[in-house]
């Protein structure tokens, strides 16, 4: 497998990532949420509660796992290491947070239901959010939304500032970062196929009945996911499931949409070069700096975009 020694966020970064983060740094209240969240947020409680409640994997500790993490990290040259805890959770589903001392959480239901190689391409997911410095932005994001809806003034004098349309922008990137995070699997791997099937498994895969599942017939979904936007009303329904019309706003985007930006990809003469060795190299500025500029005129477009989006969702549930 590749070893990207001294490569870039930037050379693998989405451009719709990069292009969601500027929107969001240029939103009123996002400066002032960055500093409360320096100020009043702290890594260390979390590591706390893993190295209490989790396993922490090491060379005597899942030490399968631990070689393949160790290799991930070697390829995409993360420095330095995170620390990698394993919760028991049957969820299949995984995590990266932490800016000053960095970690992955991977759940049990991952270990149970993926292969060896998928299992690589979770853990090459979740370095390429620390790589890029996704991480302090996600919790940002988590923290702004907690503090919102719980806290409010009386606590951290924000109440005014995490607004709605902040809170939209924070979801947006979110979902665009992981369009990255999914680059920096493919180029761990070397292995379109394979990222494809964790994808299609953590989705709906099943260990009793994996010998069922076709990837050819998931990428046909995919793309006949893709053809329901020839219908204009099928996109509106997909922006508003997106954003919260069903109760919930979305924090990933849909696998089907997610194996479509990364076969595009992996097709493309910018990854047939980082392969060959042609990338920039680090270092470089990633989501970790908090003092980004940003164009007004992409806000601007955004934020109509929410007011727009509040407008129809408003109307939706009124008609229900």
């Amino acid at each position: 497998m590749p070893t990207y020694t001294g490569i870039s966020s930037d050379a693998f970064r989405h451009p719709l990532d990069r292009q969601a983060e500027q929107a969001l740094r240029n939103l009123p209240g996002f400066e002032l949420v960055a500093r409360k969240f320096m100020e009043f947020v702290y890594e260390r409680p979390q590591l706390v509660y893993l190295m209490g409640n989790t396993i922490q994997v090491g060379p005597r500790q899942y030490s399968t796992i631990y070689q393949i993490f160790r290799e991930c990290v070697r390829d995409l040259d993360v420095y330095p290491e995170p620390a990698l805890f394993v919760s028991q959770d049957p969820q299949a589903n995984s995590y990266a947070l932490g800016q000053e001392n960095p970690f992955i959480v991977i759940n049990t239901g991952i270990l149970d239901l993926l292969e060896e190689v998928e299992i690589r391409a979770v853990l090459a997911h979740e370095l390429g959010h620390i790589k890029c410095g996704h991480t302090i932005l996600i919790q940002m994001a988590m923290w702004a939304m907690s503090a919102a809806s719980a806290l409010g003034e009386l606590t951290f004098g924000i109440g005014n500032f995490v607004t709605q349309a902040l809170i939209y922008a924070f979801f947006e990137w979110r979902r665009k970062a992981e369009l990255t995070a999914d680059r920096a699997a493919l180029l761990v791997l070397d292995d379109l196929n394979s990222v494809m099937s964790s994808m299609m498994k953590v989705s709906g895969g099943s260990s009793k009945y994996a010998h069922e599942c076709s990837l050819q017939e998931f990428i046909r979904q995919s793309e006949n996911y893709q053809a329901l936007d020839e219908d204009g009303l099928n996109q509106i329904y997909k922006f508003l499931i997106y954003n919260g019309a069903q109760g919930m706003m979305l924090s990933h985007p849909f696998a089907v949409e997610r194996i479509h930006y990364l076969r595009e990809w992996a097709v493309s003469e910018e990854y047939q070069q980082i392969r060959r060795g042609n990338y920039q190299r680090s270092p470089s500025e990633g989501a970790v700096n908090v003092a980004a500029e940003s164009s007004a005129s992409e806000a601007e477009n955004l934020r109509r975009q929410i007011e727009e989006l509040q407008q129809e969702i408003n109307r939706m549930k009124k008609s229900q």
